[in-house]
C-alpha cells in the first residue's frame, strides 16, 4: 500500500445513486443538468487502484451509468500512471479520465500539454462545496484541471487502546505529550511506537507533519516549492525534534535497526497483529483499513487513532494526500468525460464510496453521515474542518527524483537520518544538494 476507511442516512438522490434505477419523480436523469444524452457511451478511466478501491470505485462508476446511461472502463496503471498514460497518448489509445495521484505529476500532465481544463459546471461545484485549496492543487497556471475526489488525511496517529489503557495514559495532545506517553507505555512491557523505516515515504510523512506544525504553513509552502532551502534553520529544527524520537530506542520496536527492516504493512502488524510488538503507528487513515482487513480489528473498538500532536507550540497539523479526476485531450469521449466529473464532484457520487469504506471525501456538502463508522466519520470532518489550512504532501509535490524515487532524494537520506539522527545540520544539507539536482533537472 502506497501513499497513496450508524446508518447511512442519504437524501433520495443519493439514495437513488446508491441503488440504481430512477430518480424520486420520474425517470433517468442525466449528468449534464438533462441535456445530454449518454446512452451507448463509454468513458474509459485510468488510476493506481487495485484491490478493494478499484471495486470500490467501480461502485460510484456504476452509480454514473444508472444516471446517464453512459459505460465506463477502468484501467488500473499501478504506479507508475504517467508512464502509463504518457504510452496510451503515443499509441492513439488515450483514456478520456485519469486519476492522477500526486501534484506533481498534475503539473507534469497539464506542461505536457495533454490535459483540457474541466467545465464551469464541475468548477462552480468546486467553488461551492470544497475549501479553496484543492481548487489550487488542481490548477496549474491559474487554469482548473484536476477534481480532488478522493483524499487521504495523513495527520493520523493509530494506538491500539488496551496498550494504552494498560499503560495508563490518554491520548496525547502535544508532541513531547506524545513522546513521554510513548515512554510510558515502553515501561510497561511494549514499545511505544512501529517506524516502517523500511518504505521511505513513510518518513517523508513524519517529517512533514513535524515540519507543517513547528514551522507553519507559509514556511511549508515555501519548502515545497523549493523556494526555501532545506539547508534552512527551520528544516534543521523540524530534524532536531524528530530526532528526539529517532534516538531513543526504547520508543521504537526492533530499536532503529528494526525500524529500517520494517515496511508499512509490517508496521501496522506490530500493532494490530496478533503478535503485538508496539502500541502506535503513524500513518494515514489506510492503516484502518490494513487494521480491519488483514488483522481483522474493530476500528473504534480494537483500533483508534488521535490527531497527529502541535509541536513547538504550533497548530495540530494536517496534511492530505488525494487523486484528482483529469480529462485527457486525446481521449475519444470527451464531453462524457466531462460529465462524468461533473458527477464526481457531487456529494452523491462521494455517498456511495463512502458507504462503502475505506474512503474519504474533501466535500464539505457531504454528509458526514454517510460514512459507515464513527472513526472514518471523525477524520473526515478532521480534514473537512482544517479548511485552506490542509497541505498537500510535500514529496508528492517534488519532483520524483526528489521525493518519490526508492532508494534516492527525500526518502533514502531520510532513511540514512533515522539510522543516525546525531547530525541533522548535515542531514538538512545533504537533502538540500539532492533537491536543487532534482527541480533544476
Amino acid at each position: 500500500m502506497m501513499r497513496r476507511r450508524s446508518t447511512l442516512l442519504m437524501s433520495c438522490t443519493a439514495l437513488t445513486l446508491a441503488l440504481g434505477a430512477t430518480a424520486c419523480g420520474g425517470g433517468p436523469v442525466t449528468a449534464g443538468g438533462g441535456d445530454q444524452a449518454l446512452g451507448g457511451q463509454t468513458v474509459t478511466v485510468a488510476g493506481v487502484w487495485s484491490g478493494s478501491e478499484q471495486k470500490n470505485f467501480q461502485k460510484v462508476l456504476d452509480a454514473f451509468t444508472e444516471k446517464t446511461g453512459a459505460k465506463t472502463q477502468f484501467m488500473s496503471t499501478g504506479d507508475n500512471v504517467s508512464t502509463v498514460v504518457g504510452s496510451k497518448i503515443e499509441g492513439g489509445n488515450a483514456p478520456d479520465v485519469v486519476m492522477v495521484p500526486q501534484v506533481g505529476v498534475l503539473k507534469q500532465f497539464a506542461e505536457q500539454g495533454w490535459l483540457e481544463p474541466l467545465s464551469k459546471k464541475t468548477e462552480s461545484a468546486v467553488d461551492s462545496g470544497f475549501a479553496k485549496v484543492w481548487k489550487t492543487y488542481g490548477s496549474v497556471d491559474g487554469t482548473f484541471y484536476g477534481l480532488y475526489f478522493k483524499a487521504a488525511h495523513k495527520s493520523t496517529v493509530w494506538y491500539s487502546p488496551d496498550a494504552l489503557d494498560q499503560a495508563g495514559v490518554e491520548p496525547p495532545r502535544t508532541f513531547d505529550a506524545m513522546l513521554e506517553a510513548g515512554r510510558t507505555v515502553s515501561d510497561s512491557g511494549l514499545a511505544a511506537f512501529s517506524v516502517a523505516g523500511q518504505d521511505g515515504w513513510t518518513l517523508t510523512d513524519w517529517f512533514e507533519n513535524v515540519y507543517l506544525s513547528q514551522a507553519g504553513p507559509e514556511k511549508y509552502d515555501a519548502l515545497a516549492a523549493h523556494e526555501l532551502k532545506w539547508t534552512d534553520a527551520s528544516v534543521v529544527k523540524a530534524l532536531t525534534t524528530l530526532g528526539t524520537l529517532f534516538k531513543d530506542e526504547q520508543l521504537i520496536a526492533g530499536g532503529r535497526d528494526g525500524a529500517l527492516n520494517t515496511d508499512f504493512p509490517g508496521s501496522v502488524e506490530q500493532v494490530f497483529g496478533p503478535k503485538a510488538e508496539a502500541g502506535m503507528v503513524y500513518e494515514g487513515d489506510f492503516v484502518a483499513g490494513v487494521a480491519k482487513d488483514q488483522f481483522g480489528k474493530s476500528i473504534g473498538d480494537d483500533a483508534n487513532f488521535f490527531p497527529f500532536p502541535a509541536v513547538g507550540g504550533g497548530e495540530a497539523p494536517v496534511v492530505s494526500g488525494g487523486d484528482a479526476a483529469v480529462v485527457l485531450k486525446d481521449g475519444k469521449n470527451r464531453k462524457a468525460a466531462q460529465a462524468l466529473i461533473e458527477f464526481l464532484a457531487t456529494p452523491e457520487a462521494a455517498a456511495v464510496w463512502a458507504e462503502a469504506g475505506g474512503f474519504l471525501s474533501p466535500n464539505k456538502k457531504l454528509d458526514p453521515a454517510a460514512y459507515s463508522d464513527g472513526v472514518t466519520r471523525a477524520t473526515a470532518k478532521s480534514l473537512v474542518a482544517a479548511g485552506d489550512s490542509v497541505r498537500f504532501d510535500m514529496s508528492d509535490q517534488a519532483p520524483a527524483a526528489f521525493g518519490g524515487t526508492k532508494g534516492a532524494g527525500e526518502w533514502k537520506i531520510l532513511q540514512d537520518f533515522l539510522r543516525d539522527p546525531s547530525d541533522p545540520k548535515a542531514t538538512a544539507a545533504k537533502l538540500e544538494a539532492a533537491a536543487a539536482k532534482a527541480y533544476k533537472g
